[in-house]
C-alpha cells in the first residue's frame, strides 16, 4: 500500500509536533533533533536512524500516542549523538544492537528522574535499561557492556538482559543488513570524521543554548546531562597520537614564574608571567614487546608509531629503544628516523613486564629515561606502581580489548 501524500503530511506534522513538545519539555534532546532530517519510510517496520536520518514505520507510528513517540524520537537522537551508527566495527550485530539500546534507554530513564513510563510502549513493555550486571546502562559504553552480554564465545556468566528491543538498526555502519535494506541507500560513512566533529559541535551547541536558558533557573539538570554524554562520546574518539602527544609535551614544555612588574605595585592582583621555554626532549624509552604473543604487523606497527612521534616533534624528540620479550634488549639510542629503522627488531619468546623495571633499576641508574613508552599488546604480567621509580609510563596497548588494564601509568589503545 502507498502512502497518500496527504497521509503523509499527517505523520510528518506529528513527528514536528512531538520535536516541539521535546523542545519545551527537555531542550536538550530537542535542540539535537532539529538537525535530524525526517522520513516516513513504509519499508521500516518501526524505527530507525542511519546517523543523517529519523525513519518511522507508518503502521508503528499508528500504533504509538505522543508519549510514546517522544521516547522514540529521543531514543533515535540519542543513538545518533553517542554515535553508535559508526561503532559497530566487526561485533556481532544484535548483541551490538541490544548493548547500545541498554545505554540508550538507561540514559533516557535518568534525564527522566528514573520514570520508567518514560521508556516504556505499549505493545512492547518496558524497554531494556539495565546492564547484564544489574546497573543501569548509562554507567557503561556500548561497549562495556557488549562485552559483559552472554554471548556463548564469551561466557561471561551473566544473565541476558530484561526489556524490550525495538528499533531497526539495520541502516548502521557495520550492519549485516547495511548493505541490502530494502533497497536502501545510506549515508557515506567514509566521511565518519567529519560526522563525528558535527555531531560533537551540536551537542557543544545545544549545551551553551541550555545554560542560557537555565542561567536564571535553579535547574541545570539538562546541561550536566549533556556535558556528561559529551564527555562519552569523547571517551571513544580520543586518538592515541594525541595521547602520546600530550604525554611527551608535558615534559617539552615548562613555564618559569617571572615576579611581577614593580611599575605595577598598585594593582591589586599580582599575576605571573608565564614564559615558555622549550627544549629538546632525549631519553625517551621506548619498550617495544616482541614476545611470541605480538604478530610481525603489530612490530611492524610500532616502528611506525614511533617514526610517527620523531616527525611530530619536528627533531625535538630523541631517545632510546629496547624490546622485550624472555629479556629486555639493551637501549640502543637514535635521534631520527634513519637511526631508529637500523635498529632491527629480536624475540619471540615469553615476556614480564617486571623485566623491564628491573633492567631499569639494575642497569640504567646512572642515566635514567626521562619517560618511559611501552608498546604491547598487554597480555602480560604487570608490576606495582613503585617499580616505575617516578618515571612516567605511557602504555600504547595494541588492541582494543578493554580488560586489558594496566595498575600505573598512562594508557592509550592502537587497534592495529
Amino acid at each position: 500500500m502507498v502512502l497518500s501524500e496527504d497521509k503523509k503530511k499527517e505523520y510528518m506534522k506529528r513527528l514536528i509536533l512531538s520535536r516541539m513538545r521535546i523542545l519545551c519539555n527537555n531542550g536538550f534532546y530537542g535542540l539535537l533533533l532539529m538537525h535530524m532530517i525526517y522520513s516516513i519510510d513504509e519499508n521500516c517496520e518501526t524505527a530507525a536512524t542511519d546517523g543523517r536520518r529519523i525513519f518511522l514505520g507508518p503502521k508503528f507510528l499508528d500504533e504509538l500516542n505522543d508519549t510514546e513517540l517522544d521516547f522514540v524520537m529521543m531514543h533515535e537522537i540519542l543513538h545518533v549523538v553517542l554515535q553508535h551508527c559508526l561503532r559497530q566495527g566487526d561485533r556481532d550485530n544484535e548483541q551490538f544492537n541490544i548493548a547500545c539500546d541498554i545505554v540508550v534507554n538507561s540514559n533516557i530513564l535518568l534525564s527522566e528522574n528514573n520514570n520508567l513510563g518514560a521508556i516504556t510502549l505499549r505493545k512492547y513493555g518496558t524497554s531494556m535499561h539495565l546492564a547484564p550486571d544489574g546497573k543501569e546502562g548509562y554507567e557503561y559504553t556500548a561497549e562495556q557492556v557488549y562485552e559483559m552480554l552472554p554471548l556463548s564465545k564469551k561466557g561471561t556468566g551473566h544473565k541476558p538482559p530484561l526489556g524490550a528491543s525495538w528499533d531497526d538498526h539495520s541502516r548502521w555502519k557495520g550492519s549485516e543488513d547495511n548493505e541490502s535494506a530494502n533497497g536502501y541507500s545510506g549515508p557515506n560513512y567514509e566521511d565518519t570524521e567529519y560526522m563525528k566533529h558535527e555531531i560533537e559541535k551540536w551537542l557543544i551547541d545545544a549545551m551553551e543554548a541550555i545554560s542560557i536558558r537555565d542561567s536564571t533557573k535553579s535547574c541545570g539538570g539538562g546541561l550536566v546531562f549533556a556535558q556528561r554524554l559529551l564527555k562519552e562520546i569523547k571517551k571513544g574518539q580520543i586518538d592515541w597520537r594525541e595521547i602520546l602527544n600530550n604525554f611527551v609535551q608535558e615534559e617539552i614544555t615548562d613555564y618559569s614564574f617571572t615576579p611581577p612588574d614593580r611599575r605595577f605595585d598598585d594593582n591589586p592582583f599580582f599575576l605571573p608571567d608565564f614564559n615558555e621555554k622549550e627544549e629538546t626532549i632525549g631519553n625517551v624509552w621506548f619498550v617495544v614487546d616482541t614476545s611470541g604473543s605480538i604478530s610481525d604487523e603489530a612490530i611492524k606497527a610500532a616502528y611506525s608509531e614511533i617514526c610517527s612521534a620523531i616527525n611530530q616533534f619536528n627533531g625535538k624528540l630523541s631517545g632510546m629503544l629496547s624490546f622485550t620479550e624472555s629479556y629486555v634488549t639493551e637501549p640502543i639510542p637514535f635521534s631520527s628516523v634513519d637511526e631508529l629503522l637500523d635498529i632491527k627488531p629480536i624475540g619471540g619468546g615469553g615476556n614480564d613486564f617486571s623485566d623491564i623495571f628491573r633492567y631499569m633499576k639494575n642497569h640504567m641508574t646512572g642515566n635514567l629515561p626521562s619517560q618511559v613508552i611501552i608498546i604491547t599488546d598487554g597480555y602480560d604480567t604487570f608490576p606495582n606502581e613503585k617499580a616505575a621509580m617516578g618515571i612516567p609510563v605511557l602504555w600504547l596497548i595494541n588492541n582494543d580489548n578493554e580488560s586489558v588494564q594496566p595498575p600505573f601509568g598512562k594508557v592509550a589503545r592502537i587497534v592495529v
